[in-house]
């Protein structure tokens, strides 16, 4: 298609125009005080900053919650025999716990059989690429998750084998 002057110099004004307005209006929402003012929810001294962040963070629960949601994902990737994804939540499991103890260390008696031999007896399993093997493994790994509850003065917090998936992920 061919285009003469006039129409090549209207089409290179107009996309300097686009230009334009769009690093205003880039420039404009950096630097409107109102958005500014309403990212700053943190205040006070450094000290009294951490402390808001270290709450934000929270304890060990919210470790837990990641574990627990980890831990369904990877009863459900044996199943399905999806080993990669299944890899892929142990390393997560163990990710979650460990930044968890960041934050609660006084829990780290209780972890350290989990991390140590409980997760790396599911990953030995999980080279299998059996299900049966990932099964009883994964039994034992319940077990344990049962026995550091126990450990933590937290018994009633029972884990069991999931019986419905949560997720959308399948293989």
């Amino acid at each position: 298609m061919l285009y003469n002057f006039t129409t090549l110099k209207k089409l290179r004004n107009m996309k300097w125009s686009i230009s334009t307005i769009a690093l205003i209006l880039i420039w404009s929402c950096e630097n409107n005080p109102e958005q500014n003012a309403e990212g700053k929810w943190i205040k006070g001294t450094e000290e009294e900053k951490l402390k808001i962040l270290e709450n934000q963070f929270r304890g060990f629960d919210m470790a837990m919650v990641e574990t627990g949601y980890r831990y369904q994902e990877l009863y459900w990737a044996g199943q399905d025999e999806n080993w990669e994804y299944a890899d892929y939540q142990i390393e997560k499991i163990q990710k979650a716990l460990e930044n968890g103890l960041e934050r609660r260390p006084k829990r780290t008696k209780s972890a350290k059989h989990f991390l140590t031999v409980a997760l790396p007896e599911m990953e030995k399993a999980l080279e299998k690429r059996d299900t049966v093997v990932f099964n009883k493994n994964f039994q034992m790994l319940t077990n344990n998750c049962i026995s550091c509850h126990a450990m933590e003065k937290v018994p009633h917090f029972t884990v069991k084998k999931p019986l419905y998936r949560q997720s959308p992920i399948r293989k």
